[in-house]
């Protein structure tokens, strides 16, 4: 239940620049995530296939005693965020992970006069059970529900990407993978056995995202290329060239916006060409690889720089 907080959607917010703090959070200092700091509100991020996703801030108390049914996994971004949790009061400083499991009691607090910010993903169980069943176990049950863990923040930060940017359906599947995986190991669940180095599926993996850049590619597509499974793919994929299958896909997209800018192509032409969304979408990517806009490498290019 939440008392005194102004509910904002993204579509009827009357103040958008909470929505652009947002955006640019994950990136820039977390003290950019609410730029009114005299107002409580939650943000609300458009529906991602069924998950939650939200961004609050108040002082004093927030929420009544309630429950969800599904996973509640947070980040803390600035203030102290204190709550009752079976049976005992938690508290989590800036960067600790929430871990609330379905069906259980809490309410939720700034622990200080100066006010919380937190942001919280709500994930309903049956999104992790093709990983529970990979490693032959049930839901994830984290016995503390704060957690120490800059990967599992990280991950979740990367899940509330742009609150209002859809999802490419390979990036989402590797998060929810990732998720999963990341409870378990807190939860204690024991490693998978050593697996023999499947580099001939990963190199076809390679070779089906080499040849699909333009299109959107699901993590069923490359099990059936491959023959693996999605969580083993995953794993495979980190063993042999040391990082993911969207990462790898984002990176071909890259060379070839980078060859059609260096050719004269225009941004806009060079990001639809390349399989990116729009040119917005190719700019991000582009910067967070090259350390520079494509459009100073576009200057550069072409000796205007």
């Amino acid at each position: 239940m939440v008392s005194n907080i102004r509910i904002y959607s993204r579509e009827k917010a009357a103040d958008h620049s909470a929505d652009n703090a947002i955006a640019g959070a994950v990136e820039g200092p977390l003290e950019r995530s609410c730029t009114d700091r005299d107002k409580d509100r939650i943000v609300v991020a458009p529906e991602l296939a069924g998950i939650e996703r939200i961004e609050a801030r108040f002082r004093g108390k927030g929420f009544d005693l309630h429950r969800h049914d599904t996973y509640a996994l947070g980040v803390t971004m600035a203030g102290i965020q204190t709550f009752r949790y079976r049976g005992a009061s938690r508290f989590s400083p800036p960067g600790n992970v929430i871990v609330l499991h379905p069906d259980e009691l809490h309410d939720g607090a700034a622990g200080t006069d100066d006010g919380l910010t937190y942001r919280m993903i709500y994930i309903p169980p049956e999104r992790f059970l093709p990983a529970t069943a990979a490693r032959g176990r049930a839901l994830p049950f984290v016995a503390s529900p704060v957690v120490d863990d800059v990967g599992l923040a990280r991950l979740l930060l990367e899940a509330f990407g742009s609150m209002g940017e859809a999802f490419e359906q390979l990036k989402f599947d590797e998060l929810m993978a990732e998720i999963a995986t990341a409870l378990l190991d807190h939860a204690g669940a024991p490693q998978a056995r050593a697996e023999r180095l499947a580099q001939p599926e990963v190199l076809r993996a390679c070779a089906f995202l080499r040849e699909n850049i333009i299109r959107q590619v699901s993590a069923q597509d490359l099990e059936e290329v491959t023959g693996l499974d999605r969580f083993a793919l995953a794993r495979q994929f980190r063993r042999v060239l040391g990082t993911s299958p969207h990462r790898y896909l984002v990176m071909r997209r890259l060379e070839c916006a980078r060859a059609l800018i260096t050719a004269g192509e225009s941004l806009a032409e060079a990001a639809f060409a390349s399989g990116f969304a729009d040119q917005a979408h190719l700019s991000r990517h582009f910067k967070k690889a090259h350390g520079m806009t494509p459009g100073r490498f576009a200057a550069l290019a072409a000796g205007r720089a």
